[in-house]
């Protein structure tokens, strides 16, 4: 049997809805698996857990819940999202290799906390230049500007400055945050996509100045060329960044989609704000790819997903787009093919080496004399 499992917080109507939905699917389709909330009584390292796929909602405010999940991918578990990158990952780095890849994106500088972190003096700070070139930043991203932490999201600390004066005050409230500023972007159009497995894309209009509630838009006509231009986009970004359950916001301006906020691994998914028609699709859409990573499921061996940024650096190689699913594409689909694998490969060289020193002299003769 297959076990998929799902770890939640707060959240009410997004779990149960798809723990229903995938075990509905499994048996429609006849297969032998099973979801179910994950239930930890002891976290023992290295110990294999029941569970082939683990899709994470929580761990980025507990990290009692990381620890678990690294434990648990060291021993097979598929999780998603990948808790070594999305403990790694933040949004400032997401900005810069959007730069590496084509994906316009506002202009953005990180900033020093405006207090000093816990256990730190000012002598911990003396490769910092004091004061920063504060001219330059201001020159450089223009206001109004986007003052928000780097790492984090939900709106929290976010603040809208107009001039200096305003970014001093708000810069003075955000006490040991590390925080960026960023150009703000005069849309046209804003959009919010949902992006699972890398495969599948979900484009809601979506209008970030109103109320909370409000934002996804009930009108949620696409066209076809403008929804396949945000698709494209959405899907290069995931890729290289390896995520299997995003979101990311692209704002139109001049036509020209800017990615604006692109690191969200456990996004919102409340039926009560996000609406019926765009919860039923992240349920059904979660569903398919629980099952699919549980069937793909290769026992004994590592079933992350890393992303075309790891994968292209981790080979010495140029990022390219879908490299990384390519190479997924190519692996065994369990140990002991992996296993088989090898031993053939290791029998072949034998047998050659074997059969090249078997050669009579008049061959190898020949083939000097050819040379």
């Amino acid at each position: 049997m297959k076990r998929i499992g799902i770890l939640f917080g707060q959240e009410n109507t997004f779990p149960q809805a798809f723990i229903d939905r995938v075990n509905h699917k499994a048996r429609e389709m006849n297969q032998d698996i099973v979801a179910e909330a994950v239930l930890i009584d002891k976290v023992i390292q290295g110990e294999t857990l029941k569970y082939h796929v683990i899709i994470d909602r929580i761990s980025q405010d507990v990290p009692f819940y990381r620890a678990f999940l690294k434990n648990a991918a060291s021993s097979g578990t598929a999780v998603i999202n990948n808790p070594f990158w999305w403990s790694a990952d933040e949004k400032f780095f997401n900005n810069a290799l959007m730069t590496k890849i084509g994906i316009p994106v506002p202009k953005t500088v990180i900033l020093p906390s405006n207090q000093l972190p816990t256990d730190t003096t000012h002598n911990s700070f003396r490769n910092l230049s004091f004061p920063l070139d504060w001219e330059g930043i201001f020159e450089y991203i223009g206001f109004p500007a986007y003052f928000k932490p780097h790492a984090g999201g939900g709106w929290k600390s976010v603040y809208k400055v107009s001039n200096v004066e305003e970014f001093f005050k708000a810069y003075n409230e955000t006490e040991q945050l590390v925080m960026m500023l960023q150009e703000e972007i005069q849309f046209d159009e804003y959009y919010r996509c949902y992006c699972l497995d890398r495969q599948d894309v979900w484009v809601m209009p979506y209008e970030p100045r109103n109320p909370h509630h409000l934002r996804y838009l009930k009108d949620t006509t696409v066209a076809p060329e403008k929804n396949k231009m945000l698709t494209d986009v959405v899907l290069k970004i995931n890729r290289a960044l390896g995520y299997d359950f995003n979101t990311v916001e692209l704002a139109l301006r001049d036509g020209v989609p800017y990615a604006i906020d692109f690191c969200n691994p456990a996004p919102d998914a409340d039926v009560h704000s996000v609406g019926e028609a765009n919860f039923e699709w992240i349920v059904e859409a979660a569903a398919n790819m629980a099952i699919r990573r549980a069937m793909a499921h290769r026992d004994g061996l590592n079933n992350l997903t890393w992303g075309d940024f790891i994968y292209s650096s981790a080979n010495n190689e140029p990022i390219v787009e879908g490299a990384y699913d390519e190479s997924v594409k190519k692996k065994p689909k369990n140990k002991l093919a992996a296993k088989t694998t090898r031993v053939r490969k290791t029998k072949s060289a034998d047998s050659t080496k074997e059969s090249d020193s078997a050669e009579t002299p008049a061959k190898k003769t020949k083939k000097t004399k050819a040379a």
